[in-house]
C-alpha cells in the first residue's frame, strides 16, 4: 500500500529547490513566486504535458494573494521569503524593507487561515542568518513572536550547506508546529545541539523575551556522516556556457590580492597537480582606511557562497592553477547548479545572469532534504497516520 502524501504549499518558489529538497512523500498544492523568469524554471522543471504547464504555480506578488488561492487544509506551508534586507550584504532595512518585507503579507494569508480553521500543522521559514541580528535582533524576535500568536511553537537552526555540498552557505531555518499536534519526543532534544546552533543563534535565543523562550523548541536533528565531495569534481574542464578570461585580465585579477592571498597562490602553484580556487571580488579597507577591491581566494576545495549578481563583485570566480600556469573564468551556470545539489537534468537558463541569480537566490537541496528526512517527515507522521486510519 503506498503512503499517503503530505500536502503543502510554497512560498516564495524560485526555482523549486525546496520541492527538489522535499521530494515526493510531498504534494505541492500550491506554489507562488513572484519573478517570471525564476517560474519559468520552476515550470521547466515540474510542469506536465505539451506545452509544459504547472496547475498549482501562481506567478504573483504574495500581498496580492488571498485564502481563496489556497486549497484545503496543507500539512505543511514552507516560505522562504527574501533576504536581502536581512543580509549582511544588504542595506540592513530588515522586515521593514521592500524584499524582506514580504513577510508580512505571507504571514497575514496564515493569520487569516488559522481564522478559517485551516492553518497549516507545520510552517518552516527560511534566510540567512543576519536575521538573527537584524535591528538588533527584533526583527528575529518579531517572528517568532508572529508564529506564538499565531498557535504555533517554534525553534531554530542554521544548517549549513558546507555539511553536503563544497558551498559554504550558512542560512537560518525556523520550524514550527501547531500547537495541539503532536510532537513525537525523538523530534525534541533536552539541550541545543551547537551542531545546528551557532553562537550567534545562541546569543539570539538568550535575547528573547521569557514567554518566547517558553514557547521554544529545542528540534532534535543528527549530523551528516557522508563525504561531501570537493569543489575541484564540480568544476568543468571547458564549459560551453562562459569564456576564460584572457591573460591581461587574469593578471589584473591577481593584482587585486592582497599579500595574504597572493601566497596562497603561491603555495598552489607549487603543488605539481591542478589546484582550482574560488575567487570573490570584496571591497576592504586599504591601510589609510580608504574602501578599494581586492580579491579574496580559496584554496580548500570549498566555494564561497553564492550570491545574486548585482554587479560583478558578487560573481565567483573560478582560478585554475597547474604549476605556472594561471587561468581564470567566471563560475559556469552548471557549477553553480551543482554547488547548490539540483540534479544534472535541471533546466538551467540560457541567460548568465538569469541561471546565477536562480541559483544564487536558491536553496541547497540536501539541506532540505536532510532536514526533512530526519525532522519533518518523523514531525509529520502523526498526520499521515490519522489520514491512513
Amino acid at each position: 500500500m503506498d503512503e499517503p502524501r503530505l500536502t503543502w504549499y510554497e512560498f516564495f518558489a524560485g526555482g523549486g529547490m525546496a520541492r527538489l529538497g522535499l521530494g515526493d512523500r510531498w504534494k505541492c498544492v500550491f506554489a507562488n513566486e513572484w519573478c517570471a523568469k525564476k517560474a519559468a524554471s520552476y515550470t521547466a522543471r515540474f510542469g506536465v504535458g505539451t506545452p509544459r504547464k504547472c496547475r498549482e504555480l501562481r506567478v504573483e506578488d504574495v500581498a496580492k494573494l488571498t485564502t481563496a488561492d489556497l486549497p484545503g487544509r496543507a500539512d505543511l506551508a514552507w516560505a522562504s521569503f527574501p533576504c536581502q534586507d536581512l543580509s549582511l550584504a544588504g542595506a540592513g532595512a530588515g522586515l521593514k524593507g521592500e524584499r524582506s518585507g514580504a513577510f508580512r503579507p505571507f504571514w497575514a494569508l496564515m493569520q487569516q487561515l488559522v481564522s478559517e480553521g485551516r492553518a497549516p500543522r507545520f510552517i518552516v521559514l527560511e534566510n540567512v542568518v543576519g536575521t538573527l541580528t537584524s535591528h538588533g535582533g527584533q526583527d528575529f524576535a518579531a517572528i517568532l513572536r508572529s508564529l506564538a500568536n499565531g498557535g504555533y511553537r517554534a525553534g531554530a537552526l542554521v544548517i549549513d550547506a558546507v555539511r553536503f555540498l563544497p558551498q559554504s552557505r550558512p542560512r537560518l531555518f525556523i520550524v514550527a508546529a501547531r500547537i495541539g499536534v503532536p510532537v513525537p519526543t525523538g523530534a525534541l532534544s533536552p539541550w541545543p545541539n551547537p551542531a545546528w546552533r551557532p553562537k550567534p543563534l545562541m546569543r539570539a535565543y538568550a535575547a528573547l523575551p521569557v514567554d518566547l523562550q517558553r514557547n521554544w523548541q529545542w528540534w532534535e536533528l543528527p549530523e551528516p556522516t557522508k563525504p561531501i565531495g570537493r569543489l575541484s569534481e564540480l568544476i568543468e574542464d571547458e564549459p560551453a556556457t562562459v569564456r576564460w578570461h584572457s591573460d591581461a585580465q587574469t593578471k589584473k585579477l591577481v593584482n587585486l590580492m592582497s599579500d595574504l592571498n597572493r601566497q596562497k597562490l603561491h603555495e598552489a602553484q607549487a603543488y605539481r597537480e591542478r589546484r582550482i580556487g574560488a575567487v570573490y571580488k570584496r571591497t576592504r579597507p586599504d591601510p589609510s582606511g580608504r574602501k578599494t577591491q581586492r580579491a579574496e581566494v580559496r584554496f580548500d576545495d570549498v566555494s564561497g557562497c553564492l550570491r545574486t549578481p548585482a554587479g560583478g563583485s558578487s560573481r565567483q570566480i573560478v582560478l585554475v592553477v597547474e604549476g605556472g600556469s594561471v587561468r581564470s573564468r567566471l563560475l559556469s551556470p552548471r557549477e553553480a547548479a551543482r554547488l547548490m545539489g539540483v540534479p544534472e537534468d535541471y533546466p538551467i537558463p540560457p541567460n548568465y545572469n538569469e541561471a546565477y541569480h536562480l541559483f544564487g537566490d536558491g536553496l541547497a537541496v540536501p539541506a532540505v532534504a536532510w532536514l526533512n528526512e530526519r525532522l519533518l517527515l518523523p514531525l509529520a507522521a502523526t498526520t499521515a497516520e490519522e489520514r491512513a486510519a
